[in-house]
């Protein structure tokens, strides 16, 4: 049987969703098989708009082929939530994680949702930002903007799928969809809360990386 450490992967370059998907799932069911050992995915996406288990057509406010023109793919996914978008500027990290009841873990996913938000408020605060929750949404906000998705799978208690943090995104293309479901409210990133004191997506991805191993 394999050790219990947590293994980083930063996948370079922007990677297409679908393999990202791939590597994921192929370490999820390693990892559920006792092969290898639990992995934290970080990277960042080509730009792509990814439809979650309970996705809803209007909250894609153009036709598949139009985002095709634009060189945003469209994918389905089988994680939780509605429509998002991802793409450069943006930090995605996949933990692949067991949820098995030792100490630091509990066979919850509001547990594990809860936990993941914990990781990026306390994140947000080493840049100055008083992050938060807000009542009945998953994710993380600064004000009134969005500035953290979650969106998550469990199969056979273990993870995969995760959280984006938008740092430095083509805020436009947040434009082309309703995130998330939820249109009343903003979506924001650290470039337009610091402006030229928001840290680049490697940095975000080192200070993400310690956070989570506090946290897990």
């Amino acid at each position: 049987m394999c050790c219990p450490k947590l293994e980083i992967i930063r996948l370079p370059g922007l990677v297409p969703y679908e393999e990202a998907m791939r590597v994921q799932v192929a370490r999820r069911d390693a990892v559920e098989r006792g092969e290898a050992p639990e992995a934290l995915f970080l990277l960042e996406h080509a730009p792509v708009i990814t439809l979650g288990r309970r996705w809803r057509a209007e909250n894609l406010l153009r036709p598949r082929e139009a985002y095709a023109e634009l060189g945003i793919d469209v994918c389905e996914t089988n994680r939780g939530g509605d429509v998002t978008y991802h793409g450069p500027g943006q930090l995605v990290a996949y933990p692949i994680l067991k949820l098995d009841g030792r100490p630091n873990r509990k066979a919850s996913i509001q547990w594990y949702l809860r936990s993941l938000e914990e990781i990026l408020i306390r994140q947000l605060a080493q840049y100055g930002l008083e992050a938060g929750r807000r009542e009945g949404f998953t994710g993380v906000w600064v004000g009134e903007g969005k500035i953290a998705a979650i969106g998550v799978r469990i199969h056979n208690w273990t993870t995969s799928h995760g959280i984006a943090l938008n740092v430095d995104p083509d805020m436009a293309h947040f434009g082309l969809i309703v995130p998330c479901g939820i249109a009343d409210k903003p979506v924001t990133s650290l470039k337009a809360l610091l402006g030229d004191e928001a840290p680049p997506v490697s940095a975000v991805a080192d200070d993400f990386e310690q956070t989570f191993r506090k946290v897990f």
